[in-house]
């Protein structure tokens, strides 16, 4: 199989030849310095170049940039950037790019998918994440309560911009997957309530989901945290498909699958095992082979590998990760 027909057999959860190899996030970078001082050639410092040196499937993503590189930054880390509808109409002129894709990227890549060498997917900020990174952390959770009607209002703006860039990209290529950046659970569960999820986030994902299932582009909730209890929520806003599934955060694949056998899954590898030596990769490995094998489920790293992973300790990773993705192709194709 080329690496887009065994994405979309695994998806379609029919039977496929091997698992998909792949990192689904960028390593971070303090790992790839760590690497580079451990015999990762220095001149191997992208991300695909990367993905190419240790011989992974070709994954292509594009975060389209929702604000322009003028857009005023906060000045620290979850701070906000407006405090109310006067702000937010001062940053308009920095919000929603209209040239905010690169196409000439697409038409490359697009050749590359058309070949099958390559599985595309692009991301956008979330009806949750967005209206975070304006308001800022501690004054976002406030505006539901305080600027309910400009929640709204960005919401629906967004709403009509990922339309735009859906439209845009689809008209050089259809991309097989796309993600939409949440991160809006922690350890202990999201961070708002179903009620607010139904009012101010369910009726721009109808939306959008609409439009994206139209293409045939299977859209992705990514966030972090325990995402248990919000994958329902998400699956009757109509998303197909949720990642990282953290282990860190109590995550459990297996509960979920029973609950949803119609979502498909990415990453839930426990990243806090790759330093512990085959045994415990191996452990790892086999919790998740019966999932993997029966479709809707690509295995991954559960975020970014971290700098604690030495060179040797991905190698043997990715040792018995290729031997597990053939475990699981066999074990689909038996049935």
């Amino acid at each position: 199989m080329t690496n887009r027909e065994r994405f979309q057999a695994v998806m379609g959860f029919r039977p496929f030849d091997r698992l998909p190899v792949l990192e689904w996030a960028e390593w971070w970078d303090a790992t790839i310095l760590r690497w580079h001082g451990e015999g990762l050639p220095a001149a191997v410092t992208g991300r695909y170049d990367i993905c190419r040196y240790f011989g992974l499937d070709m994954y292509r993503q594009d975060w389209v940039q929702v604000r322009g590189a003028a857009c005023p930054k906060p000045p620290s880390h979850g701070a906000g950037i407006l405090r109310d509808e006067n702000d937010y109409e001062r940053l308009l002129p920095h919000l929603f790019p209209e040239a905010g894709v690169d196409r000439s990227l697409w038409e490359q890549w697009g050749r590359e998918q058309e070949r099958g060498e390559s599985v595309l997917w692009f991301t956008v900020e979330g009806f949750f994440w967005f209206p975070r990174e304006l308001f800022g952390i501690e004054n976002h959770l406030y505006a539901f309560a305080d600027h309910p009607a400009l929640m709204h209002r960005m919401n629906e703006d967004l709403a009509r911009w990922i339309c735009l860039v859906i439209d845009d990209i689809c008209s050089v290529c259809s991309p097989d997957f796309m993600t939409f950046a949440e991160d809006m659970s922690y350890n202990h569960g999201p961070m708002l309530s179903k009620a607010l999820f139904d009012e101010f986030m369910l009726p721009y994902y109808r939306q959008v989901v609409l439009k994206l299932k139209e293409r045939g582009i299977i859209p992705f909730i990514d966030s972090d945290g325990d995402i248990s209890m919000p994958a329902a929520w998400f699956e009757e806003a109509g998303l197909e498909g949720v990642l990282p599934l953290e282990r860190q955060a109590g995550v459990d694949l297996t509960a979920l699958r029973r609950t949803h056998p119609q979502l498909r899954f990415m990453g839930h590898f426990d990243k806090m095992v790759m330093t512990g030596g085959e045994a415990a990769i191996r452990a790892e490995f086999e919790r998740l082979l019966p999932l993997a094998a029966a479709g809707g489920f690509i295995v991954g790293c559960d975020h970014q590998t971290p700098p604690g992973v030495s060179l040797d300790d991905y190698r043997l990773y990715l040792s018995l990760f290729r031997e597990y993705a053939d475990a699981a192709g066999e074990l689909s194709r038996a049935g």
